[in-house]
């Protein structure tokens, strides 16, 4: 249990007995009753209190930076009022950054998988072996310049990974180490792979920088054992300041390839590089890759990318079309955005499809051209996503019977599938709050966004719910 590094003031009367420790043991106490085990142990349970001498305020320590500000930006407010009513009266809280930490020269202790998430985007324009038999200083960093930063679009489903990314392209080697970003299709992983390499590469031009897919990683194993060039490979993998590896999970069931990427990642962590991965599915998540390697995966930090929200999705549709040089009216962007919702990817070729039929036709971009354009995929948005689908989909996902949805019934194991398939009902379908109400048994529409608001929190902390979600989303999606 977390100790108290000073004493807090003398109890109130109330108090009883109750030792300084025992007031912050109630603290988390609390919380942990209040907060999904994963979120409690996760950001929760690791923190430290201290008292101020006159009893005003408690600093809570923070393993880093990255902890604290998400720690307050989403815990903040509860936490001080779970210190207020242990405690008896208001306190002033102030956060702090753990000095033990930040005396660890760079070594960080990283928080675990969190949902959030990202796009996987286009392999740089080298063709598959053309640094084969080049010498490692010579190697091209297969970096494309057009994805920075200042191009990747920000909103609350790539915030955190985002930040992460600066952090590393800023401060390399020193923290998060190694940054593991999964998420779905055309969300914005290699994008911000390449934003971390360009940024690096502005700072500091004779860094040693190498973006790649893991099947071409895979592809040099392999012409490494036949040439017997394994000194080359090494001086290749091994000398880096900054390694970008694509698609991890294509590692699976390759033990030679496991083993020499095992090598390249202690190699490059022993010398102080970094490392940024990407995958489909969080560490553990992964399928027939050595429990060493999903170690090392899982002990810098890990991001999710989510899909992106509706104001992020008319913002790119947007900054996209003027790239085009093309206007985009927002109220088209805001039709587009409504019913492409899975990824940047389909996004991008929606809008693609509005360009193009506008040039051809000669006629301006409006909803009813976009409604033209996109017949097809509104038409089969439309057949295949139904809330009577959703309700069944999920029902056979989770093993109730599909009348539960409906019922009155309220025990947990029903009642957070029907929050679940509420959710997706508002995320998947055109219906309103009120609609949905109707077809879950005639439920108000305050019950129905009470189950969207909760289910689209845990979806951006809970790993595992952003995966049931993803997995629920694919099945309905066909």
């Amino acid at each position: 249990m977390t100790q108290l590094s000073a004493p807090f003031p003398p109890p109130a009367p109330h108090d009883g007995t109750r030792g300084d420790g025992a007031r912050w043991a109630e603290c988390l106490e609390k919380l942990g009753q209040e907060l999904p085990e994963q979120q409690f142990s996760t950001w929760i349970r690791p923190l430290s209190a201290q008292a101020s001498i006159d009893g005003v305020r408690l600093q809570i320590e923070v393993s880093n930076r990255f902890k604290l500000d998400w720690v307050r930006a989403q815990y903040g407010t509860r936490i001080g009022a779970v210190v207020n009513s242990v405690y008896g009266r208001p306190l002033v809280i102030d956060w702090s950054v753990s000095q033990r930490q930040e005396k660890k020269n760079g070594v960080q202790d990283s928080p675990p998988p969190v949902s959030a998430a990202a796009p996987a985007a286009i392999l740089a324009a080298l063709p598959t072996d053309a640094e084969s038999d080049v010498p490692s200083g010579l190697v091209k960093n297969r970096l494309n310049s057009a994805l920075t930063f200042d191009t990747l679009v920000e909103g609350q489903a790539n915030r955190m990974a985002r930040t992460a990314a600066m952090h590393v392209a800023g401060t390399p080697g020193k923290m998060y180490n190694p940054l593991f970003i999964y998420g779905g299709v055309g969300l914005g992983k290699t994008h911000l792979m390449h934003a971390v390499g360009n940024r690096l590469l502005a700072d500091r031009p004779q860094a040693k920088v190498l973006y790649i897919h893991a099947e071409h990683f895979v592809s040099d194993v392999v012409k490494s054992y036949q040439r017997k060039t394994f000194d080359q490979f090494k001086e290749k993998y091994h000398s880096l300041d900054l390694l970008l590896i694509d698609d991890v999970q294509f590692f699976a069931n390759k033990d030679r390839t496991q083993e020499e990427f095992f090598n390249a990642f202690e190699a490059l962590l022993a010398k102080r590089s970094h490392i940024v991965m990407t995958s489909d599915t969080y560490p553990k998540g992964l399928v027939d890759i050595s429990e060493r390697l999903v170690s090392r995966f899982d002990a810098g930090l890990t991001v999710a990318l989510e899909p992106p929200e509706l104001e992020m999705r008319v913002a790119i549709l947007i900054n996209k079309a003027h790239a085009e040089r093309a206007e985009m009216p927002e109220e088209v962007a805001f039709f587009i955005a409504k019913n492409v919702r899975s990824n940047v990817r389909e996004l991008e070729g929606a809008l693609r499809k509005c360009l193009a039929y506008s040039r051809f036709n000669q006629k301006d971009i409006s909803i009813q051209l976009a409604r033209d354009a996109l017949r097809d995929l509104l038409s089969l948005q439309n057949r295949q996503v139904s809330v009577e689908n959703i309700q069944k989909t999920v029902a056979d996902y989770y093993k109730i019977k599909v009348s539960d949805m409906y019922s009155k019934k309220r025990p947990a194991n029903i009642a957070r599938p029907r929050q679940i398939a509420m959710y997706l009902a508002k995320e998947l379908t055109q219906k309103s709050l009120p609609e949905i109400g109707d077809l879950f048994g005639g439920r108000d529409h305050t019950t129905v966004l009470h189950a969207v608001r909760k289910i689209g929190a845990e979806r951006l902390q809970l790993t595992e719910v952003n995966q049931q979600l993803h997995v629920l989303e694919q099945t309905l999606k066909g």
